[in-house]
């Protein structure tokens, strides 16, 4: 039991009490339903891996979203991790592709443009598969922190070199926000990203 409750505890946001409850749920269940965790758990590590061309998580060579023709395969909206992509999935208002960069660059934990997806995504734009259409725009999708604005700028400065346009997603206030609740970061991005009223 010891060892279940201290795997528990290294997952992320799971302390020590929540291991133990979670420990003592798994012991109080059903043989069948505490197995079929296990077989869950067991099934995403041997089955799961990236897509070959965008990074998500796909149990074949190409996740579902890069092999469906009827997605707009000109357009690549570049996110940090897999869950990024699933946020903007479940808005069902864009029909491109995406690249998942795995991370983004943060000098002082040592992660480098290296440690990242970018030189295949750059590969993506460069050298095209023969049957793909060439890459026209590539929309920036990262998370507003430091390190995410770092690693738009890195990116925008490696992608002004290539026949590619370049953007970024809109921010600014939510719809049904308060100006007086807002911060000072997200009110200079709605200033800026303001668009003309007709």
């Amino acid at each position: 039991m010891r060892s279940l409750i201290d795997e528990l505890a290294r997952m992320p946001g799971i302390g020590a009490r929540s291991a133990e409850r979670l420990a003592f749920y798994i012991l109080k269940s059903e043989s069948p339903d505490a197995l079929r965790l296990a077989e869950a758990i067991r099934s995403v590590k041997e089955n799961l891996h990236h897509c070959a061309d965008c990074y998500n998580l796909s149990d074949s060579t190409l996740c579902a979203l890069c092999a469906d023709p009827k997605r707009d395969h000109t357009r690549v909206l570049v996110v940090e991790q897999p869950k990024d992509l699933i946020a903007l999935e479940l808005t069902g208002m864009y029909k491109g592709l995406y690249h998942v960069l795995m991370g983004r660059l943060s000098p002082l934990d040592g992660i480098a443009p290296g440690d990242l997806t970018i030189a295949q995504l750059l590969r993506r734009i460069d050298d095209p598969k023969p049957d793909a259409p060439r890459i026209e725009e590539i929309i920036l999708g990262l998370n507003p922190t430091v390190e995410g604005d770092g690693t738009a700028l890195y990116l925008a400065g490696e992608l002004r070199t290539r026949r590619v346009s370049v953007s970024r997603l809109a921010r600014g206030l939510p719809t049904g926000g308060m100006l007086e609740y807002a911060n000072k970061a997200v009110l200079a991005d709605a200033i800026q990203g303001r668009q003309s009223v007709e």
